[in-house]
């Protein structure tokens, strides 16, 4: 497996929590997702690929231990736990980072340019990243 083809999955991921994202109330708890709002069922088996060919292409690559940060942002996904799946993508960008850091890896220009990207992604979906709100929730008048 390549950096590129690790990238291709989690982009894909990236891009169901985002669909999934718009799918909520722009004010949602953290306790609690509203109830009916779970990724649909298409939804999970698209994500739920991607995982499935992480685990299957990365044994004996670098990215092996992938899998259990995977696994949890699958597991929050199926639940409707939109944070739970951001956070443990985030910390696979970031561990992409030191591994392309440490030479463990190689990322050419166009990958680095990736994973900056779906960081931002990641980051918009979090709260607190939507300019029209204070700091307090209330829309801005």
């Amino acid at each position: 497996m390549q950096t590129a083809h690790m990238l291709d999955a989690i982009g894909a991921m990236v891009s169901q929590l985002r669909q999934y994202a718009a799918t909520l109330p722009p004010v949602v708890y953290l306790t609690a997702v509203p109830t009916g709002v779970k990724p649909t069922l298409e939804t999970i088996d698209t994500y739920e690929e991607c995982v499935s060919r992480v685990r299957a292409q990365s044994a004996g690559t670098p990215y092996k231990n992938f899998t259990e940060r995977l696994i949890e942002s699958l597991e929050a996904f199926e639940a409707g736990r939109l944070l739970g799946s951001v956070q443990p993508l985030l910390a696979l960008l970031d561990q992409l980072e030191r591994m392309s850091q440490d030479k463990e890896i190689e990322v050419g220009r166009i990958d680095e340019k990736r994973i900056g990207e779906y960081r931002t992604v990641l980051r918009k979906i979090l709260p607190g990243n939507k300019p029209e709100m204070d700091s307090s929730g209330n829309v801005r008048g």
